[in-house]
């Protein structure tokens, strides 16, 4: 076994938006970035799922619960 690869993710997005333009086939996009074509789509798949939410401001609201839970604890303890 070799050691693995650790990627930026900057470089994570950078190969991903290329991906998703679809000008390139993905096994071009691997050769060109020297990343296996199963990371891609793994990459592009989690993209898709994760994109709503950086309009929809979920993330947003669940810090802003758990900042309250942590206040309403700390008055508890005194």
């Amino acid at each position: 076994m070799g050691i693995r690869k650790q990627f930026s993710n900057e470089f994570k997005a950078k190969v991903t938006l290329e991906a998703l333009k679809g000008q390139k086939t993905i096994a071009e996009i691997s050769s060109e970035f020297g990343v296996h074509a199963s990371q891609i789509n793994a990459w592009r798949n989690t993209l898709e799922e994760r994109l709503a939410g950086v309009f929809g401001g979920d993330e947003n609201k669940e810090l802003q619960a758990k900042d309250a839970l942590i206040e309403r604890l700390y008055k508890n303890i005194g």
